[in-house]
């Protein structure tokens, strides 16, 4: 394989991304991989691999509410804390 060849190569490799999921697919049947991805062929399931996808949008849309709460609780309780502060130091 030439330098060029190679990189061309490389090159497309980088503008897919591979996703965890289809890395699981390789471990589990390198074949089923094979089979959807080069060869084309597509799952019998389609319906229930969009429906787990859907799932897993939403569950991500959950997580990143649940942390931005954490992070204005965070705040709101350092903001509280810096008023006690500032209180207990301006009556002392």
């Amino acid at each position: 394989m030439t330098a060029v060849s190679l990189w061309v190569k490389l090159e497309h490799m980088s503008e897919r991304t591979i996703r965890a999921s289809e890395i699981v697919e390789y471990v589990y049947c390198r074949r089923a991989w094979w089979l959807s991805r080069v060869a084309g062929y597509s799952a019998d399931n389609v319906e229930v691999l969009h429906e787990g996808t859907v799932q897993h949008a939403n569950h991500g849309q959950r997580l990143r509410r649940a942390v931005f709460a954490r992070y204005v609780a965070y705040l709101l309780v350092f903001v509280a804390v810096s008023i006690f502060v500032f209180l207990l130091v301006r009556g002392a």
